[in-house]
């Protein structure tokens, strides 16, 4: 089968073509031919080494082994089943949970085992994946490439939002709002939880876009001025910010804070570390939430949401599989609206 592997450290040059043996199910496991296989940072940061080189690289201790199919974003179906497999999963349209754990119900998410597809699983860069039958679940959608994109930019959205739990009437700044985690983060906590959002963008004429997915405001994280338009257009602190951009705008979030605040991170493409005046935090009582992908109920829950029409997929362009070097590439450039997706 033709593939796209990660065969070291470094650049897109790191990505290779290639042909490899189509992968048998274990008996416990299912073939999934791949439609659609949506990008995320984690594969490029894995690439790039910037979770770790070596035995830091991946989720588990022995690190990434190369050459490894990246890839965790995935819809397809199954086409064959491992021999403890019940027969009605043949011919099943599927989306893929995107992580195997021993962790118990609720916290599969922070046990130590938790091992990702695409890191140290091969992964949806390719046109077979096989996994474990139990962590596919039906397709939310009838289209291969609108299914695809919610799986772990989705279920890590969704768990940022069920943790802080934004009631009707509070407001929420969503920083990165126009990609894949931020733009999701838009919708769950307007259209889901019944929020008032704030999104933060680059380009104002994203405008219209982001409150189509239910922003209240559209503010520029450019603005010289940003704290003051925050607050003028909320009328007052907030009670929520969903951060995926770190650095760069981590001071602005706790100053427009209220008391009593909450503040969640899942992400930092704006800068990974920062300055903390520890006095922001206590004067204020202030809760931070550190948040990476979630639990298979909040899966669940998530499709379920998308089905009923409720968060709908925001899809800026699609590659085809051999064209995964430029599709990393454009996945770094700013002004993106929505996920980007490689189709075998």
């Amino acid at each position: 089968m033709k593939a796209v592997q990660v065969t070291g450290y470094g650049d897109v040059d790191q990505l290779k073509v290639t042909d490899i043996p189509t992968p048998d199910p274990r008996e416990n496991e299912v073939l999934v031919q791949v439609k659609s296989c949506a990008i995320n940072n984690t594969e490029i940061w894995m690439r790039e080494g910037a979770y770790g080189q070596g035995g830091k690289s991946g989720w588990r201790p022995e690190g990434v082994q190369f050459p490894r199919t990246p890839g965790s974003d995935i819809s397809g179906k199954v086409v064959q089943i491992g021999s403890q497999v019940d027969d009605t999963m043949l011919d099943k349209d599927v989306v893929l949970f995107p992580f195997t754990s021993s962790g118990p119900e609720g916290q599969e998410h922070i046990a130590e085992d938790m091992s990702f597809i695409g890191s140290e699983y091969d992964g949806g860069y390719a046109e077979y994946v096989v996994w474990p039958a139990e962590l596919c679940f039906d397709m939310p959608l009838d289209d291969y490439t609108e299914s695809c994109v919610f799986s772990v930019s989705g279920i890590t959205a969704w768990h940022m939002v069920e943790q802080v739990q934004p009631k009707p009437g509070e407001t929420v700044i969503v920083t990165g709002a126009n990609g894949g985690v931020g733009s999701l983060n838009v919708q769950i906590a307007s259209k889901v939880f019944g929020a008032d959002v704030i999104a933060l963008v680059g380009n104002l004429n994203l405008e219209e876009h982001m409150k189509e997915l239910g922003a209240k405001h559209v503010l520029s994280y450019k603005s010289k001025n940003l704290e003051e338009e925050i607050l003028s257009a909320n009328g007052g602190p907030v009670d929520i910010v969903l951060d995926v951009v770190g650095d760069a705008l981590f001071s602005t979030s706790l100053s427009v804070l209220k008391k009593g605040g909450k503040f969640c991170t899942s992400g930092s493409s704006g800068g990974q570390k920062t300055e903390l005046d520890f006095r922001t935090l206590y004067l204020k009582h202030i809760t931070m939430y550190g948040s990476v992908l979630g639990t298979r109920e909040e899966f669940k829950r998530m499709l379920r949401a998308i089905s009923e029409h409720k968060i709908k997929p925001v899809i800026d362009r699609t590659f085809p599989l051999e064209e995964a070097k430029e599709a990393q590439k454009y996945f770094k450039k700013a002004g993106k609206k929505g996920k980007l997706v490689l189709i075998p």
